[in-house]
Protein backbone atom coordinates (compact mmCIF):
# COMPACT_ATOMS: atom_id res chain seq x y z
CA UNK A 1 0.00 0.00 0.00
CA UNK A 2 0.95 3.62 -0.83
CA UNK A 3 0.15 6.79 0.66
CA UNK A 4 -1.77 9.01 -1.98
CA UNK A 5 -1.79 12.72 -0.40
CA UNK A 6 -4.57 14.96 -1.25
CA UNK A 7 -4.12 18.79 -1.41
CA UNK A 8 -3.75 21.31 1.64
CA UNK A 9 -6.84 23.31 2.62
CA UNK A 10 -6.16 26.70 1.46
CA UNK A 11 -7.82 30.44 2.30
CA UNK A 12 -11.46 29.47 2.57
CA UNK A 13 -12.72 32.11 0.38
CA UNK A 14 -10.81 31.96 -2.48
CA UNK A 15 -11.88 30.65 -6.08
CA UNK A 16 -15.64 31.39 -4.85
CA UNK A 17 -18.19 33.33 -5.82
CA UNK A 18 -19.81 34.90 -2.85
CA UNK A 19 -23.26 35.02 -4.98
CA UNK A 20 -26.52 35.42 -2.77
CA UNK A 21 -27.68 31.52 -3.58
CA UNK A 22 -24.71 30.38 -1.21
CA UNK A 23 -26.31 31.05 2.01
CA UNK A 24 -23.97 31.85 5.43
CA UNK A 25 -21.39 31.73 2.63
CA UNK A 26 -19.04 28.83 1.76
CA UNK A 27 -16.69 28.83 5.10
CA UNK A 28 -18.85 30.98 8.04
CA UNK A 29 -16.62 32.08 10.23
CA UNK A 30 -15.78 29.23 13.30
CA UNK A 31 -17.01 29.66 16.21
CA UNK A 32 -15.05 29.05 19.65
CA UNK A 33 -16.23 25.80 20.00
CA UNK A 34 -15.11 24.27 16.87
CA UNK A 35 -11.58 25.48 17.34
CA UNK A 36 -11.84 23.97 20.86
CA UNK A 37 -13.19 20.47 19.91
CA UNK A 38 -10.53 20.09 16.53
CA UNK A 39 -8.30 16.90 17.66
CA UNK A 40 -6.62 16.56 14.35
CA UNK A 41 -4.31 19.26 12.62
CA UNK A 42 -6.04 20.64 9.02
CA UNK A 43 -2.84 18.79 6.72
CA UNK A 44 -5.49 17.07 4.53
CA UNK A 45 -6.53 14.33 4.13
CA UNK A 46 -4.39 10.97 3.07
CA UNK A 47 -6.21 8.28 0.93
CA UNK A 48 -4.29 4.73 1.23
CA UNK A 49 -5.03 3.03 -1.68
CA UNK A 50 -3.33 -0.60 -3.56
CA UNK A 51 -0.92 0.72 -6.24
CA UNK A 52 -3.07 -1.25 -9.10
CA UNK A 53 -6.22 0.27 -8.01
CA UNK A 54 -7.63 3.23 -10.56
CA UNK A 55 -8.14 6.53 -8.28
CA UNK A 56 -10.67 9.07 -9.06
CA UNK A 57 -10.83 9.90 -12.76
CA UNK A 58 -8.97 6.79 -13.99
CA UNK A 59 -12.16 5.32 -14.45
CA UNK A 60 -12.99 7.73 -17.27
CA UNK A 61 -9.79 5.72 -19.14
CA UNK A 62 -7.22 8.87 -19.40
CA UNK A 63 -5.13 8.73 -16.80
CA UNK A 64 -3.27 11.93 -17.71
CA UNK A 65 -6.05 13.78 -18.13
CA UNK A 66 -6.69 12.96 -14.27
CA UNK A 67 -3.33 13.93 -13.39
CA UNK A 68 -3.61 17.52 -14.65
CA UNK A 69 -6.86 17.98 -12.94
CA UNK A 70 -5.07 17.24 -9.94
CA UNK A 71 -2.38 19.65 -10.45
CA UNK A 72 -4.72 22.62 -11.76
CA UNK A 73 -8.01 22.54 -9.24
CA UNK A 74 -7.04 23.27 -5.55
CA UNK A 75 -8.67 21.40 -3.44
CA UNK A 76 -10.57 24.23 -0.87
CA UNK A 77 -12.61 21.90 1.27
CA UNK A 78 -12.30 18.29 2.89
CA UNK A 79 -15.01 16.92 2.18
CA UNK A 80 -19.03 18.03 0.87
CA UNK A 81 -21.82 16.29 1.52
CA UNK A 82 -24.67 15.34 -0.82
CA UNK A 83 -28.66 15.71 0.44
CA UNK A 84 -30.24 14.19 3.68
CA UNK A 85 -30.15 18.00 5.04
CA UNK A 86 -33.51 17.27 7.70
CA UNK A 87 -34.60 18.50 11.48
CA UNK A 88 -35.11 15.41 13.80
CA UNK A 89 -37.63 16.08 16.29
CA UNK A 90 -36.91 13.80 18.81
CA UNK A 91 -40.41 13.08 21.08
CA UNK A 92 -41.69 10.73 24.08
CA UNK A 93 -44.78 9.29 22.86
CA UNK A 94 -46.90 6.93 24.51
CA UNK A 95 -47.04 4.37 21.58
CA UNK A 96 -45.20 4.08 18.36
CA UNK A 97 -47.12 4.39 14.98
CA UNK A 98 -49.18 2.31 13.46
CA UNK A 99 -48.18 0.04 10.78
CA UNK A 100 -50.44 0.81 8.36
CA UNK A 101 -49.65 3.56 5.78
CA UNK A 102 -52.89 5.40 6.27
CA UNK A 103 -52.90 5.31 9.79
CA UNK A 104 -49.12 6.38 10.25
CA UNK A 105 -49.77 9.16 7.20
CA UNK A 106 -52.86 10.19 9.89
CA UNK A 107 -50.35 10.02 12.60
CA UNK A 108 -47.60 12.33 11.14
CA UNK A 109 -50.05 14.66 10.38
CA UNK A 110 -51.24 14.99 13.81
CA UNK A 111 -47.91 15.68 15.04
CA UNK A 112 -47.33 18.23 12.09
CA UNK A 113 -50.40 20.28 13.04
CA UNK A 114 -48.20 21.82 15.59
CA UNK A 115 -44.55 23.29 15.98
CA UNK A 116 -42.86 21.54 19.08
CA UNK A 117 -40.98 23.39 21.34
CA UNK A 118 -37.41 23.96 19.89
CA UNK A 119 -35.56 22.04 22.80
CA UNK A 120 -36.94 19.08 20.55
CA UNK A 121 -35.05 19.92 17.33
CA UNK A 122 -31.59 18.78 16.30
CA UNK A 123 -30.26 19.01 12.61
CA UNK A 124 -30.43 15.48 11.50
CA UNK A 125 -29.30 13.09 8.17
CA UNK A 126 -25.87 14.66 6.62
CA UNK A 127 -25.46 17.52 9.21
CA UNK A 128 -24.15 14.76 11.54
CA UNK A 129 -21.47 13.89 9.52
CA UNK A 130 -21.14 17.54 8.72
CA UNK A 131 -20.91 18.59 12.50
CA UNK A 132 -18.61 15.40 13.04
CA UNK A 133 -16.54 16.12 10.51
CA UNK A 134 -15.63 20.10 11.47
CA UNK A 135 -15.33 19.02 14.84
CA UNK A 136 -12.56 16.17 13.83
CA UNK A 137 -11.07 19.62 12.62
CA UNK A 138 -11.74 19.47 8.55
CA UNK A 139 -13.18 21.65 6.78
CA UNK A 140 -17.01 21.21 5.50
CA UNK A 141 -19.48 21.88 3.07
CA UNK A 142 -23.14 21.07 2.71
CA UNK A 143 -25.41 20.51 -0.56
CA UNK A 144 -28.88 20.43 0.15
CA UNK A 145 -32.12 22.00 0.09
CA UNK A 146 -33.99 23.70 2.80
CA UNK A 147 -37.05 25.58 2.97
CA UNK A 148 -37.18 29.28 3.92
CA UNK A 149 -39.57 28.89 7.12
CA UNK A 150 -38.50 28.24 11.03
CA UNK A 151 -37.08 24.70 10.25
CA UNK A 152 -35.26 25.78 7.38
CA UNK A 153 -33.88 29.02 9.42
CA UNK A 154 -32.83 26.64 12.19
CA UNK A 155 -31.05 24.06 10.54
CA UNK A 156 -28.76 26.74 8.53
CA UNK A 157 -27.94 28.72 12.01
CA UNK A 158 -27.31 25.09 13.45
CA UNK A 159 -24.55 24.66 10.60
CA UNK A 160 -23.54 28.25 10.72
CA UNK A 161 -22.22 27.80 14.43
CA UNK A 162 -20.17 24.86 13.43
CA UNK A 163 -18.57 26.64 10.64
CA UNK A 164 -20.06 24.86 8.11
CA UNK A 165 -21.05 25.81 4.45
CA UNK A 166 -24.48 25.68 2.82
CA UNK A 167 -25.06 25.55 -0.81
CA UNK A 168 -28.43 25.39 -2.29
CA UNK A 169 -28.54 22.47 -5.13
CA UNK A 170 -31.65 25.16 -7.04
CA UNK A 171 -30.08 26.99 -9.66
CA UNK A 172 -32.67 29.61 -9.29
CA UNK A 173 -34.18 30.28 -5.74
CA UNK A 174 -36.04 33.10 -6.76
CA UNK A 175 -39.03 30.86 -8.68
CA UNK A 176 -39.55 28.85 -5.71
CA UNK A 177 -42.87 28.98 -4.10
CA UNK A 178 -42.68 29.09 -0.49
CA UNK A 179 -46.51 27.56 0.07
CA UNK A 180 -45.66 24.28 -1.40
CA UNK A 181 -44.77 21.95 1.11
CA UNK A 182 -42.46 19.85 -1.91
CA UNK A 183 -40.16 23.24 -0.75
CA UNK A 184 -40.04 22.84 3.35
CA UNK A 185 -37.33 21.90 4.54
CA UNK A 186 -37.87 18.02 5.64
CA UNK A 187 -38.63 16.88 8.83
CA UNK A 188 -37.80 13.39 10.35
CA UNK A 189 -39.83 12.82 13.46
CA UNK A 190 -38.04 10.77 15.81
CA UNK A 191 -40.12 8.71 18.16
CA UNK A 192 -39.32 6.95 21.36
CA UNK A 193 -42.10 4.90 23.58
CA UNK A 194 -41.56 4.22 27.09
CA UNK A 195 -39.53 1.29 26.24
CA UNK A 196 -36.86 3.30 24.35
CA UNK A 197 -38.02 2.11 21.05
CA UNK A 198 -38.14 3.83 18.42
CA UNK A 199 -39.80 4.94 15.20
CA UNK A 200 -39.63 7.35 12.50
CA UNK A 201 -41.82 9.55 9.94
CA UNK A 202 -41.19 11.89 7.63
CA UNK A 203 -43.19 13.10 4.49
CA UNK A 204 -40.55 10.86 2.14
CA UNK A 205 -41.81 7.89 3.87
CA UNK A 206 -45.57 8.66 1.57
CA UNK A 207 -44.25 9.36 -1.57
CA UNK A 208 -43.43 7.76 -4.70
CA UNK A 209 -41.12 10.32 -5.86
CA UNK A 210 -38.57 12.47 -3.86
CA UNK A 211 -39.27 14.83 -1.80
CA UNK A 212 -37.24 17.54 -4.25
CA UNK A 213 -38.08 15.91 -7.40
CA UNK A 214 -38.66 19.29 -9.02
CA UNK A 215 -34.67 19.16 -8.86
CA UNK A 216 -33.41 18.77 -12.35
CA UNK A 217 -29.90 19.63 -12.24
CA UNK A 218 -27.14 20.66 -10.76
CA UNK A 219 -26.66 24.54 -9.67
CA UNK A 220 -23.47 26.53 -10.90
CA UNK A 221 -22.50 27.15 -6.92
CA UNK A 222 -23.08 23.46 -6.25
CA UNK A 223 -20.82 22.04 -9.05
CA UNK A 224 -17.97 24.83 -7.76
CA UNK A 225 -18.57 22.81 -4.32
CA UNK A 226 -18.03 19.95 -5.57
CA UNK A 227 -15.06 20.86 -7.70
CA UNK A 228 -12.89 22.29 -4.67
CA UNK A 229 -13.68 19.78 -2.74
CA UNK A 230 -11.60 16.69 -2.04
CA UNK A 231 -14.57 14.46 -0.60
CA UNK A 232 -18.22 14.02 -2.04
CA UNK A 233 -20.03 12.40 1.07
CA UNK A 234 -23.46 10.14 0.03
CA UNK A 235 -25.62 8.15 1.68
CA UNK A 236 -28.78 6.30 0.73
CA UNK A 237 -30.98 8.64 2.14
CA UNK A 238 -30.37 11.00 -0.35
CA UNK A 239 -32.61 8.92 -2.69
CA UNK A 240 -35.32 10.07 0.00
CA UNK A 241 -35.02 13.26 -1.77
CA UNK A 242 -33.25 13.40 -4.96
CA UNK A 243 -33.83 11.60 -8.38
CA UNK A 244 -31.46 8.50 -9.15
CA UNK A 245 -30.69 10.49 -12.65
CA UNK A 246 -29.73 13.54 -10.37
CA UNK A 247 -27.83 11.45 -8.31
CA UNK A 248 -25.97 10.01 -10.93
CA UNK A 249 -25.32 13.09 -12.40
CA UNK A 250 -23.56 14.21 -9.42
CA UNK A 251 -21.34 11.16 -9.17
CA UNK A 252 -20.32 11.82 -12.76
CA UNK A 253 -19.55 15.25 -12.17
CA UNK A 254 -17.80 14.42 -8.90
CA UNK A 255 -15.09 11.91 -11.53
CA UNK A 256 -14.70 14.86 -13.94
CA UNK A 257 -13.52 16.85 -11.45
CA UNK A 258 -11.17 14.72 -9.24
CA UNK A 259 -13.05 14.51 -6.23
CA UNK A 260 -13.10 11.19 -4.12
CA UNK A 261 -16.81 9.48 -3.94
CA UNK A 262 -17.41 8.29 0.06
CA UNK A 263 -20.67 6.26 -0.21
CA UNK A 264 -22.79 4.93 2.81
CA UNK A 265 -25.64 3.19 1.63
CA UNK A 266 -27.29 2.71 5.28
CA UNK A 267 -30.78 0.90 5.92
CA UNK A 268 -31.57 2.28 2.40
CA UNK A 269 -29.27 -0.02 0.42
CA UNK A 270 -31.30 -2.99 0.49
CA UNK A 271 -34.65 -1.35 -0.29
CA UNK A 272 -32.85 0.27 -3.24
CA UNK A 273 -31.84 -2.80 -4.17
CA UNK A 274 -35.31 -4.43 -4.98
CA UNK A 275 -36.64 -0.87 -6.07
CA UNK A 276 -37.50 0.89 -8.92
CA UNK A 277 -34.85 -0.04 -12.45
CA UNK A 278 -33.86 3.73 -11.65
CA UNK A 279 -33.12 3.17 -8.39
CA UNK A 280 -31.38 0.00 -8.97
CA UNK A 281 -29.29 1.30 -11.44
CA UNK A 282 -28.12 4.22 -9.31
CA UNK A 283 -27.22 1.86 -6.64
CA UNK A 284 -25.36 0.11 -8.76
CA UNK A 285 -22.90 3.05 -10.14
CA UNK A 286 -22.57 4.14 -6.34
CA UNK A 287 -21.06 0.65 -5.80
CA UNK A 288 -19.10 0.91 -9.03
CA UNK A 289 -17.44 3.96 -9.13
CA UNK A 290 -17.25 4.91 -5.37
CA UNK A 291 -13.54 5.28 -3.70
CA UNK A 292 -14.55 4.27 -0.27
CA UNK A 293 -17.90 2.37 0.88
CA UNK A 294 -18.55 2.98 3.97
CA UNK A 295 -21.59 -0.04 5.83
CA UNK A 296 -22.96 -2.13 8.80
CA UNK A 297 -21.95 -5.96 8.62
CA UNK A 298 -25.64 -6.54 8.08
CA UNK A 299 -25.65 -4.06 5.34
CA UNK A 300 -22.99 -5.40 3.14
CA UNK A 301 -24.66 -9.06 3.78
CA UNK A 302 -27.81 -7.60 2.32
CA UNK A 303 -25.92 -6.42 -0.65
CA UNK A 304 -23.85 -9.09 -1.05
CA UNK A 305 -25.28 -12.57 0.55
CA UNK A 306 -22.52 -13.18 2.33
CA UNK A 307 -22.90 -13.08 6.09
CA UNK A 308 -19.20 -12.78 6.58
CA UNK A 309 -18.36 -9.00 6.62
CA UNK A 310 -14.39 -9.15 5.47
CA UNK A 311 -16.00 -11.67 2.55
CA UNK A 312 -18.20 -9.22 1.65
CA UNK A 313 -16.06 -6.41 2.06
CA UNK A 314 -13.66 -8.39 -0.81
CA UNK A 315 -16.94 -9.32 -2.93
CA UNK A 316 -17.82 -5.43 -3.14
CA UNK A 317 -14.02 -4.23 -3.87
CA UNK A 318 -14.24 -7.03 -6.83
CA UNK A 319 -17.02 -5.59 -7.89
CA UNK A 320 -16.17 -1.55 -7.85
CA UNK A 321 -14.24 -0.47 -10.86
CA UNK A 322 -12.57 2.33 -8.59
CA UNK A 323 -13.11 1.35 -5.10
CA UNK A 324 -9.97 1.26 -2.60
CA UNK A 325 -11.53 0.89 0.77
CA UNK A 326 -14.60 -1.22 2.33
CA UNK A 327 -15.08 -0.21 5.87
CA UNK A 328 -17.29 -2.41 7.48
CA UNK A 329 -18.59 -1.02 10.98
CA UNK A 330 -19.06 -3.52 13.52
CA UNK A 331 -20.74 -1.78 16.39
CA UNK A 332 -19.08 -2.37 19.66
CA UNK A 333 -17.03 -4.51 17.91
CA UNK A 334 -15.25 -1.88 15.99
CA UNK A 335 -14.20 -1.21 12.47
CA UNK A 336 -12.84 -3.31 9.56
CA UNK A 337 -11.09 -1.26 6.37
CA UNK A 338 -10.44 -3.87 3.82
CA UNK A 339 -8.34 -3.20 0.67
CA UNK A 340 -7.25 -5.13 -1.95
CA UNK A 341 -3.86 -5.96 -0.07
CA UNK A 342 -4.71 -5.57 3.76
CA UNK A 343 -7.06 -6.26 6.60
CA UNK A 344 -7.12 -3.68 9.52
CA UNK A 345 -9.22 -2.97 12.35
CA UNK A 346 -10.08 -0.38 14.30
CA UNK A 347 -11.53 -0.23 17.73
CA UNK A 348 -14.50 1.21 19.18
CA UNK A 349 -14.93 4.46 21.24
CA UNK A 350 -17.18 4.37 24.03
CA UNK A 351 -17.10 7.98 24.80
CA UNK A 352 -18.22 8.89 21.84
CA UNK A 353 -21.71 7.46 22.92
CA UNK A 354 -22.80 10.76 25.17
CA UNK A 355 -22.65 13.16 22.59
CA UNK A 356 -25.35 14.28 20.15
CA UNK A 357 -23.45 14.02 17.15
CA UNK A 358 -22.88 9.95 17.47
CA UNK A 359 -23.96 9.41 14.25
CA UNK A 360 -21.37 11.32 12.11
CA UNK A 361 -18.59 10.71 14.38
CA UNK A 362 -19.17 6.92 14.41
CA UNK A 363 -18.83 7.16 10.42
CA UNK A 364 -16.00 9.19 10.11
CA UNK A 365 -13.33 8.19 12.88
CA UNK A 366 -12.86 4.36 11.23
CA UNK A 367 -11.31 7.02 8.33
CA UNK A 368 -9.22 9.12 9.94
CA UNK A 369 -7.88 6.72 12.25
CA UNK A 370 -6.40 5.01 9.72
CA UNK A 371 -6.02 8.33 7.35
CA UNK A 372 -4.06 10.35 10.00
CA UNK A 373 -1.59 7.58 11.54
Amino acid sequence: MHLLKLPSVTSPQSGFSQDPRIINRLFPPNSAKCGALSIFNRKGIDISAPKNRPSSLSFLGDRGEEERLKSVIVKEADVVTLGNLCVDIVLNVPELPPASFDERLAYMEQLSASKPDKRYWEAGGNCNMAIAAARLGLKCLTLGHVGNEIYGHFLLDVLHDEGIGMVGLDEDTDSITNSSASYETLICWVLVDPLQRHGFCSRADFSKEPAFSWLSELSGEAKLAIKKSKILFCNGYGFDELSPSLIMSVLDYAMEVGTSIFFDPGPRGKSLSKGTPEQKRALDWFLRTSDVLLLTSDEAESLTGIENPILAGQQLLRKGVRTKWVIVKMGSKGSILITMSSISCAPAFKWVLQLPWVVGLVEMLPLWKVSLS
